[in-house]
């Protein structure tokens, strides 16, 4: 497992690399002078010329790649010119925000979508199966950007039980912060939810209707320790697959969402550049989601073997 592990760290390395070169290629292929779209329209040829020579946009262009590698190397994302500060510094600072919200939003779906699939699969072909069924489609299909605003004008402008925008501040109190995250990570929960409902029961119809389920029953064992022990444990792999794709996709920046609710985490913050034409923290905020990515993906491949020992690494993965 240990040179498993080793070589997927290692194949994490050309990942990156493609997507850095990916990301430099179409930030450079864009029409005009990047310094002069961030500037605006009334700045100065002086001006122009002096922030293109701060970025290195006069190099050649192999040698601005080369520059642009060996500072990721190094861990150096550079400066955003718009907020006038480091890019990791704003990382950090944005970062825990999603965090929390994917959190949230994680735990929701767990929690109401796991528990949902195994009740759907033990009550095959029932009414609630089949308002399980139709309320799954609804929750895969049903776009953020509408959900959010529709919650927002629900909950907070008709009713005004929750605020519509906005984190909240630990110094107004817990309840205040908690009021700020409840809409927005039922927003982000929707899809994930209804994604873990429908994988749970798809997996549980598999596995109940097993020789080893049977005979647990047979033993006389009560139905919650036969679903709980014997059958949902072996349902978890396919789970495992989605929640490591949701968790990458929630801290790789909930963008509508955090657009929407005026949540202040890394994708409002990558939306935020992209609208001041900040180039240069577009293309590392995507670097650094490309590392969620893959780091999660790793993480969900060693946790398969703490789910199921009898997995065996080969060389090109689970076996």
């Amino acid at each position: 497992m240990g040179k498993y592990i080793l070589g997927r760290i290692l194949n994490m390395i050309p990942t990156l690399l493609i997507v850095a070169v990916i990301i430099f290629l179409i930030t450079r292929m864009l029409p005009g002078n990047p310094a002069a779209v961030m500037l605006g329209p009334q700045a100065s040829a002086e001006e122009i010329e002096v922030l293109t020579e701060k970025l290195g946009l006069n190099e050649p262009l192999y040698i601005q790649f080369f520059d642009y590698i060996g500072n990721l190397l190094q861990g150096n994302l550079g400066n955003s010119l718009t907020y006038n500060m480091p890019i990791i510094d704003l990382i950090m600072e944005r970062f825990p925000n999603t965090v929390i919200l994917a959190v949230s939003a994680l735990l929701i779906a767990i929690l109401v979508g796991v528990p949902a699939g195994i009740i759907a699969a033990r009550k095959q072909n029932s009414i609630f199966d089949y308002a399980f069924t139709t309320f799954s489609l609804m929750g895969v299909s049903m776009p953020i950007f509408w959900l959010g605003i529709m919650l927002v004008l629900f909950f907070s402008v008709n009713l005004g039980w929750f605020p519509a925008t906005g984190m909240g501040s630990m110094d107004e109190g817990i309840g205040d912060f908690i009021s700020h995250l409840i809409l927005p990570s039922i927003a982000l929960a929707t899809i994930p939810t209804a994604q873990f409902a429908r994988i749970t029961r798809s997996s549980m119809l598999e596995v109940i209707s097993q020789d080893y389920v049977k005979t647990a029953r047979s033993k006389g064992l009560h139905e919650f320790f036969v679903i709980c022990k014997h059958a949902f444990k072996n349902a978890l792999t396919p789970l495992l697959t989605v929640l490591g794709l949701q968790i990458s996709s929630m801290l790789g920046g909930a963008v509508l969402t955090e657009t929407i609710f005026s949540w202040p985490g890394i994708g409002l913050l990558i939306i935020d550049a992209i609208g001041k034409r900040d180039f240069v923290v577009v293309q590392n905020m995507v670097i650094f989601i490309a590392l969620i990515y893959v780091v999660v993906n790793l993480l969900v491949d060693i946790s398969y073997k703490v789910v199921n020992p009898r997995i065996k690494y080969g060389k090109g993965g689970t076996n």
